[in-house]
């Protein structure tokens, strides 16, 4: 059965192995090794694995733990997420090189519809040719591709390729891609839904093709007639340039529970440090400060304050921060995690007003059970302030200048 018309060209760009890649391109001395990167081996969990680990079994969301247990000669590094996320913009900037029309959907992967490029680049496989060389060039990384009429059929294809894989799903030739893949392929089928898909008999998605829809959507609903629909290949959805990030946040998960509050703001100073940094990187400020605190026994709070103006400052938005973990039982019950973001966010540029501290009311209670907070300074002053911060870091990297409350090992800017 023919696939719906569709006049899109759609590409789906998936960066192979990013954080990994990233360690393995800063440090060539790792390149073949089995890269791991991700948290500590008491309580962390695999974020990125390069392809060597993953032939031993490890992959992203394991615990750190069992990715030693499967891979002992693993080369295990932390995540440093400012350096991953200085790397995505400069791919992000080369995919825009070809197509206004990107949706990013995390730092490593995006959509691109390049209907109508050709007069400009070539075919929509010519331009996933001169992206993936481009990115090679410019960046030392490495990008799967795949080129199809509609992003669903572009995602399977960029996946079946990895790594450095370029797949073409030509027109047409979409029943012939699709049908003998296996059905936990589509978008919506977990290990429930699978396990009673094999039940009856479905096990690619030819055989889904082939079922009743009426049946499916007897057992599984509306699903069911969505999953009938991707079987033959039918997405409608347009590629969203307006997905940008609705929140910038930052959040640690700690080697050994933090019982002291001291301890605690000083985790909260370096959060609120770096989230301060993402924002004024990317040309936004925030009015939505809020808190995340994970107890010891994985019993998970948020806090949020909205405050009358937006914000890029880390002093405002750690002070936020102190005022809100107040609001929870952190000290009274050991935390293994901290997090904070900032969300309802605007562009910088022509922006808000700083948020001066005597509009918010809400540090009243601090000096109960913390530190009087800091004295509010003049706007202009921090803003100049904070953009000598930005270029020092430009040049130096994102550990040349840090709170100097931070200890030692925080001073990294990782």
């Amino acid at each position: 059965m023919k696939v719906k018309p569709a006049a899109r060209s759609i590409l789906h760009l998936d960066l192979d192995a990013f954080y990994a890649s990233v360690e393995v391109l800063d440090r060539p001395e790792l390149r073949g090794m089995p890269v791991i990167v991700g948290g500590d081996e008491r309580r962390g969990v695999v974020a990125a694995a390069s392809y060597e680990a993953r032939k031993s079994g490890v992959h992203s969301a394991m615990p750190t733990a069992t990715a030693k247990r499967l891979c002992p000669k693993g080369v295990f590094l932390p995540v440093r997420m400012s350096r991953y996320a200085e790397m995505s913009d400069k791919v992000f900037a080369i995919y825009r090189r070809f197509s206004p029309l990107v949706e990013p959907l995390s730092i490593d992967e995006a959509f691109l519809d390049v209907t109508g490029c050709e007069r400009l680049f070539g075919s929509p496989e010519a331009v996933a040719r001169k992206i993936k060389a481009e990115v090679r060039e410019e960046t030392g990384l490495t990008v799967s591709a795949g080129v199809a009429a509609n992003k669903f059929l572009a995602k399977i294809a960029s996946d079946l390729g990895k790594p450095d894989g370029l797949t073409v799903v030509p027109p047409g030739g979409e029943q012939a891609f699709l049908d003998p893949l296996p059905v936990g392929k589509l978008w919506g089928v977990g290990t429930v839904t699978g396990e009673t898909l094999r039940r009856q008999g479905i096990r690619t998605i030819g055989d889904l093709r082939r079922s009743s829809r009426h049946d499916l959507a007897r057992s599984f609903g509306a699903h069911g007639e969505h999953l009938h629909d991707l079987s033959r290949g039918i997405d409608d959805r347009p590629v969203e340039t307006d997905r940008e990030a609705k929140s910038v946040g930052h959040e640690d998960t700690y080697d050994h529970d933090l019982r002291d509050r001291g301890a605690m703001r000083r985790e909260l100073l370096s959060l609120s440090d770096r989230v301060s940094s993402r924002l004024r990187h990317g040309g936004i400020r925030g009015r939505t400060v809020t808190l995340k605190v994970k107890y010891h026994d994985f019993v998970q709070v948020t806090r949020a304050i909205t405050l009358p103006d937006s914000t890029d400052d880390g002093g405002t938005i750690y002070r936020c921060a102190l005022d809100l973990l107040l609001d929870t039982e952190a000290g009274a019950r050991a935390v293994r995690l901290l997090g904070i973001s900032v969300s309802k966010l605007v562009p910088a540029a022509g922006g808000s007003k700083r948020v001066r501290m005597e509009q918010l009311g809400l540090f009243g209670r601090a000096r109960t059970g913390a530190p009087e907070p800091p004295k509010p300074v003049d706007p202009e002053k921090t803003e100049k302030l904070n953009r000598a911060v930005d270029r020092i870091r430009e040049k130096f990297g994102p550990g040349g200048i840090v709170p100097g409350a931070l200890p030692r090992e925080k001073r990294r800017g990782e």
